[in-house]
């Protein structure tokens, strides 16, 4: 990790052009709403600090995929969190930096758009939201504390979103998928 002089913990991300970290890089230490600002593509990339999470539209919006130190040679083959339920992304267009975050975490999730439906509040993570909380899906969170991950599928699978503090009215708009249900989610918790 990286400290700077206000004590904060910064990320570091460097995205290559090509496979196999070649070509031209961007390194990168905050949010980038648009990567083709600095490459023509992202086909692979190193995160040497910090946590980020990749997607395939401009300003943070479409599939996404969340990565960890370490290198990432394929990113239209790269895995979810857990390495589990490859994620295909055809494109790279932006990257958002996770914060790093000490203390206690805590969202409400909800069955429907705009908070409607039932809720339950999660401070913990929940490997399957029908067998635990008997609930078939989630469309919208506040999330008070923390940042999380929703999976598509149980045991954190899948095609994943990331809701960081905030009202999220609509997790479908941030997807852009409408057939997306969600079925687990989890704390980011490391940041190595």
């Amino acid at each position: 990790m990286i400290a700077t002089s206000t004590g904060i913990i910064m990320g570091k991300i460097t995205l290559f052009e090509e496979k196999n970290f070649q070509g031209r890089s961007y390194e990168c230490s905050s949010d980038c709403s648009d990567i083709h600002l600095h490459l023509s593509r992202c086909s692979s990339c190193r995160v040497e600090n910090g946590c980020f999470v990749l997607y395939d539209r401009s300003n943070f919006i479409g599939n996404q995929v969340f990565l960890k130190r370490g290198e990432y040679p394929d990113l239209m083959r790269v895995g979810s969190m857990t390495g589990v339920g490859a994620v295909v992304m055809d494109t790279v267009r932006s990257c958002r930096l996770i914060p790093m975050h000490r203390g206690q975490f805590r969202v409400k999730i909800y069955e429907q758009e705009n908070f409607g439906g039932q809720m339950q509040e999660l401070l913990e993570d929940c490997e399957n939201l029908q067998d635990r909380l008997h609930m078939s899906d989630c469309q919208s969170c506040n999330v008070t504390e923390g940042h999380w991950l929703l999976f598509e599928q149980p045991n954190f699978r899948g095609r994943v979103i990331y809701v960081r503090p905030g009202e999220h009215r609509s997790l479908r708009e941030s997807s852009l998928s409408n057939v997306m249900r969600i079925s687990s989610i989890r704390r980011i918790m490391d940041m190595c």
